[in-house]
């Protein structure tokens, strides 16, 4: 079971005034699941996200890229359409047409454009994605469609997920209550090049194109770029944002500003919170790893080392078998590339316990404290580096068993 994550409780995920849902079961790869989501916009909201920069990008892709660009300061977006069991990444020229033709069906029963759809996949990689069952499955998505319909929304877009993602948080911005709802799907290939695997968080908040883009990319740098399961980067990772501006409130055009602020914090902890989420629910995770790097010189040495730590298997299966080995940790520090870390400076915990000192073993350390902390579902590893005034913070989990045997049975 994903360490300390609870199914989300359909009651506590609010409606997003301008956002209305819609599930269905299509198919795709087995049966009697929901696979497909529908996501339409009101219109006049708006649409941000960061993508994949993995160079085998998915068709999906490229044609929500594509899409976003077209309609940039026009007709607007007015849907997201997502499937789950099928990638339809390594598909070629066929797969783009594929793509396109699922946004052309969904545009069809909307009464809008296909440029005005965003598409989006994830599933086994270089099979040929079923638009027939997708176009099938889509009038039963839209006649489902209904605004308190996050809960089923989150499960629609599972893949080897064992737990649905979903959260609502509300706050005040120039005194009016906005509504912010997010969902997000991933379990394994997590490993950040701008978020990881697929989220969506939607917002009732007026904010410009440029502002909405920036809260986007900031919140992904946060959150989905702070994240390792495996170190693998999917080929359709996709984080996207929406603002639908049906809060009674002025525009947010300046960044900076107080209300700016307040929801570039607000957006970012439900990212977060998805983030983690995604990394409590690796494929066979038992333990919640933090990394957390301090005293560097600038946050990205800080990460550097942070993900040499994170992403070590050597490290990872230590945690798994609660083995202080942490001989392993100092290892991965030292091969972190950067090249005059003086190690003799640096300090190691977990938790609160003193690990390493002065280039090796502290005089205090003691093995049964080591594996004392190791047993617990939750662990903090600390690194102070001491060179400086940067810190970053990263989240992982350990390898198990169970990783091996999900992911060499994933399309069966």
């Amino acid at each position: 079971m994903p360490v300390n994550l609870t199914a989300p409780v359909a009651a506590q995920l609010l409606p997003v005034a301008g956002v209305l849902l819609g599930v269905a079961e299509a198919n795709i790869k087995r049966p009697n699941r929901k696979d497909l989501l529908v996501m339409q916009l009101c219109d006049g909201a708006r649409v941000a996200g960061v993508f994949t920069k993995n160079r085998f990008c998915a068709a999906p892709v490229i044609v929500a890229r594509e899409h976003l660009a077209q309609v940039m300061g026009s007709d607007g977006i007015r849907a997201l359409l997502v499937n789950t069991g099928n990638a339809n990444a390594g598909t070629g020229e066929q797969g783009m047409q594929d793509a396109r033709t699922t946004c052309a069906a969904l545009a069809g029963l909307l009464g809008c454009k296909a440029s005005q759809i965003l598409p989006f996949s994830t599933g086994v990689i270089m099979e040929p994605l079923p638009v027939a069952r997708i176009a099938a499955g889509l009038p039963g998505a839209v006649a489902n469609m209904r605004a308190d319909n996050w809960y089923d929304a989150a499960h629609a877009i599972m893949t080897t997920d064992i737990v649905a993602k979903a959260i609502s948080k509300q706050v005040m911005v120039d005194g009016v209550q906005v509504t912010i709802t997010g969902i997000a799907k991933g379990s394994g290939m997590i490993h950040p090049n701008m978020a990881t695997m697929l989220g969506y968080i939607a917002t009732d908040a007026a904010i410009a194109q440029q502002q909405l883009q920036s809260i986007v990319s900031e919140a992904a740098n946060r959150s989905f770029n702070c994240i390792t399961v495996d170190g693998d980067t999917s080929t359709n990772d996709a984080l996207m944002l929406i603002a639908t501006g049906k809060a009674a409130m002025p525009e947010v055009k300046a960044a900076g500003s107080s209300a700016y602020n307040t929801l570039l914090d607000a957006v970012s902890e439900v990212a977060i919170w998805l983030a983690q989420a995604i990394v409590r629910d690796g494929e066979g995770a038992t333990k919640f790893i933090a990394v957390r790097v301090e005293g560097g010189r600038d946050e990205e040495e800080c990460k550097q080392i942070g993900y040499a730590i994170a992403r070590s298997p050597l490290v990872k299966t230590a945690f798994f078998a609660s083995d202080p080995n942490l001989g392993r940790i100092l290892a991965a520090i030292g091969y972190a590339g950067v090249a005059d870390l003086d190690v003799a400076a640096l300090r190691l915990y977990l938790d609160d316990v003193l690990v390493a000192e002065n280039g090796g073993r502290a005089a205090s350390y003691r093995e049964e404290d080591g594996q004392r902390i190791m047993q617990q579902s939750d662990i903090t590893i600390r690194v102070v580096l001491s060179r400086g005034a940067a810190n970053a913070t990263l989240w992982t989990c350990d390898f198990s068993y169970d990783y091996v045997k999900i992911n060499a049975s994933y399309r069966s």
